[in-house]
């Protein structure tokens, strides 16, 4: 039986992985702090006999994630600051949550014997590209948010960590992932301001913005495939949709699925805050190259994500 170690196993991508896991067979140990991990979301996961969670933080508690670490067959490093838009005012809490608790992650690994990592990177690591769809090999801009730059060091961590120690590595860039459970982001916005003030909406940029979202079933299905499939010492994949939407699309259809028509108030330019990619759409043939295809819309995506939020307004009220 494989064992795995899920950090950020209670947040909204490693609940959902952590009870795929667990269906396939695997013993799992979650890995979290529980600062935006809930132990609802585990709810599932809990009368699992294969299962247990470990409360601590990849960043402080050293000795009790090498703890956790062992007789671990892989781990998939989920664990993160995700708040792009606020990096600008803290950005040490990107360094020390992304790229420094991977290096912890990393470190406990070779301590453990540990082969295989899994790693949680990010679509935002391409910055504003001048290629759309934007494949994996496109030249790197200049990075435009600590987010993307933090979880670039990452990458270069897990890529020298295989290297230097035999391990094997898969690292997913991923766009912005929506479903049930999901607890951050413009969908989780918009529809907690409108519960507030169903009569207006403030929209960051001009709501031009072009967007790919990809549903967080098929986010962990392709994670678990290419896991399977892909062979190399360090495989890197893209993860989105084979579509993308505006701003204004996904307001529309957030709005419409709320029975509301509020006025809507564009605070202007094309991007949203700074760091904000006007265009976010990734050219995922790699993963279609292993069998992979997404099985929801972008448009799909955001109406289960709403209709998930309003069945869940506990959510909306816990953070």
């Amino acid at each position: 039986m494989s064992r795995a170690l899920v950090t950020g196993g209670a947040g909204f991508i490693g609940s959902h992985l952590v009870d795929r896991l667990l269906a396939e067979g695997w013993e799992v140990t979650a890995f979290d702090n529980l600062s935006t991990g809930r132990h609802e979301f585990l709810g599932q996961a809990a009368g699992h006999d294969g299962f247990r969670l470990v409360e601590g933080d990849v960043l402080e508690d050293r000795e009790a994630l090498a703890e956790a670490m062992a007789a671990t067959d892989v781990v998939f490093h989920l664990a993160a600051h995700a708040d792009i838009r606020f990096g600008v005012d803290h950005p040490r809490r990107d360094l020390e949550q992304n790229t420094i608790a991977t290096f912890n992650v990393l470190e406990a690994m070779r301590g453990a014997g540990v082969p295989r990592i899994v790693f949680a990177s990010t679509g935002s690591v391409y910055g504003e590209p001048s290629v759309h769809p934007t494949p994996e090999d496109a030249p790197f801009p200049v990075q435009t948010s600590f987010y993307g730059a933090s979880k670039l060091a990452g990458e270069g961590l897990v890529a020298a960590f295989c290297e230097a120690y035999g391990m094997r590595g898969w690292i997913f860039r991923f766009v912005s992932i929506l479903g049930d459970r999901y607890s951050h982001g413009h969908v989780f916005d918009f529809v907690k301001r409108l519960r507030r003030d169903p009569g207006t909406l403030e929209v960051l940029g001009d709501g031009t913005q072009r967007k790919s979202y990809l549903h967080v079933e098929d986010c962990v299905g392709a994670i678990l495939l290419a896991l399977e499939r892909a062979e190399e010492p360090l495989n890197v994949f893209n993860l989105g949709n084979d579509e993308y939407c505006s701003v204004n699309d996904s307001v529309g259809w957030i709005t419409a699925e709320l029975g509301l028509d509020p006025a809507i108030a564009h605070t202007g330019g094309e991007r949203g805050w700074v760091g904000d990619s006007p265009f976010v759409f990734l050219d995922c043939a790699r993963m279609h190259a292993l069998g992979w295809r997404p099985g929801v819309s972008v448009r799909d995506a955001v109406l289960d994500t709403v209709r998930w939020l309003t069945a869940n307004e506990w959510v909306l009220e816990a953070r």
